[in-house]
């Protein structure tokens, strides 16, 4: 498995937002410890989902970023990237080990210690776990944990964690604390008016 960066950008891909910009703009701050993940809308089609991703593994390669691909491994596959990951309501992370073999890179979310570990006996490389905070870009989560939920889930597994939902620079050090690896974040990179130094805020905050 390669090594896996501790910020991890999820694409943002919601009416006026522009994935790649952001992308790039991260990337050069952020180079390999750096994890883009591609997510698109329910909506979007699997080409649309294969389209973004090859673009996106395009802009990774040249930093040694590591690009994977939330919910849809067919199209990680189909693409080449170095992996993929898995919600609650996606592949049994057994069945999508399957999928992506013994050496792809597979993020499982997680938010108690029981269902964490159960992820890692199947398979799981890393676990997202959260929301750690309220968070508007994505509806339908459950409430939030905060660093005592990822400081149980942590304590329970020998993967790395990385903290997800309502994450900042100024969040990241109690995070980290707690025993989070890294964090994956969304708007607080693709709503940020310079992309490129929020990028720099949190690779700073991950690294103090």
């Amino acid at each position: 498995m390669p090594s896996l960066g501790r910020l991890h950008l999820i694409t943002d891909t919601r009416p006026g937002r522009d994935p790649l910009t952001v992308v790039r703009a991260a990337l050069t701050v952020a180079r390999a410890d750096l994890v883009v993940q591609v997510r698109v809308e329910d909506s979007a089609t699997d080409r649309e989902a294969y389209d973004l991703a090859r673009r996106v593994l395009a802009l990774c390669a040249p930093y040694g970023a590591t690009c994977l691909v939330n919910d849809r491994l067919h199209v990680a596959l189909a693409v080449g990237t170095a992996g993929g990951h898995v919600g609650a309501d996606d592949l049994p992370v057994a069945a999508a080990r399957r999928v992506l073999g013994p050496t792809g890179v597979l993020g499982a979310t997680a938010r108690a210690p029981e269902t964490a570990i159960q992820a890692v006996a199947a398979g799981a490389s890393y676990l997202g776990v959260g929301p750690c905070h309220a968070t508007s870009t994505k509806s339908g989560l459950p409430d939030p944990i905060g660093p005592a939920g990822v400081r149980a889930v942590s304590g329970a597994v020998d993967v790395p964690v990385i903290a997800i939902g309502g994450v900042t620079a100024a969040r990241v050090p109690a995070l980290r604390e707690a025993g989070a690896y890294g964090v994956a974040v969304v708007g607080a990179v693709s709503a940020a008016a310079d992309p490129a130094r929020a990028t720099a805020e949190l690779i700073e905050a991950l690294t103090c």
